[in-house]
């Protein structure tokens, strides 16, 4: 592997699990907050998975960033950082959370599904074992948002509204990072627009069948360097205590 590939691998890794650790903390914000006792356990289960999938793309990257899991997550800055503007807004109400799980797993099923064909055979063996997990996230935010959409007049506006404000941030998701060519190239990572395609064609239908309307709107396609402020303020509580006790071994 030419030092060109190694470069956009570990660019591309650190953005998966990047995603995943963040989107695993916002989750983990609802453990003791949840709607009733069994979403309770289950968005705590969904979080940890979300962490332990963080660690898998971690450990991938190491050889190439040098670092371990624990220094990529709690030791670096938010400009440091390179996921997604989705993951990192506040966690919101429930029907907010369901819809953002709902088009992350989505897209995180479309992703692995792709990647368990990768060229580089660690990635493809990881993706494999991570999707055979998310099959259960998908199952579980799918099913909330049709009970949502297609339940009270409340429900249904709560996830439209959820729908309309995190819409153009999924489509993120699907902006090619700079180096992501050399990784199609050599059969390690799919062609995104590809990949978009197939995703709209899984979750389009089933958000109209669920009484909810996909928005117009133009993608927000900020670079994944680009965060919002809510990063830095999850960053600070998420590294806290990594940080005052740098010495320790977790």
């Amino acid at each position: 592997m030419n030092e060109q590939v190694q470069q956009a691998l570990m660019e591309r890794l650190v953005a998966m699990a990047d995603d995943e650790v963040i989107l695993g903390h916002r989750d983990s914000e609802w453990t003791g907050h949840a709607p009733i006792l069994e979403e309770d356990i289950a968005i705590a289960n969904i979080a940890q998975d979300e962490l332990g999938h963080a660690i898998i793309w971690y450990e991938l990257a190491e050889p190439f960033t040098g670092n371990d899991a624990d220094s990529m997550a709690f030791f670096r800055d938010a400009r440091q950082f390179r996921n997604v503007q989705m993951v990192e807004l506040p966690k919101g109400d429930w029907a907010f959370t369901m819809m953002r799980q709902f088009l992350y797993d989505a897209y995180e099923m479309t992703l692995l599904a792709r990647l368990a064909e990768s060229a580089y055979e660690p990635l493809a063996e990881a993706a494999d074992k991570v999707r055979r997990e998310e099959i259960y996230h998908y199952r579980h935010s799918s099913t909330w948002v049709r009970r949502l959409g297609l339940g009270t007049e409340e429900s249904n506006t709560r996830m439209q509204r959820a729908l309309d404000h995190l819409w153009p941030y999924a489509l993120q998701l699907f902006r090619a990072m700079p180096n992501d060519s050399t990784l199609i190239e050599a059969g390690m990572f799919p062609d995104l627009a590809e990949m978009r395609a197939a995703w709209e064609k899984v979750v389009v239908p089933y958000l109209q069948e669920s009484d909810l309307t996909v928005p117009e709107v133009e993608p927000i396609y900020a670079e994944r360097h680009h965060h919002t402020e809510h990063l830095v303020d999850l960053l600070a509580d998420m590294q806290m205590v990594a940080r005052s006790l740098p010495e320790a071994v977790w």
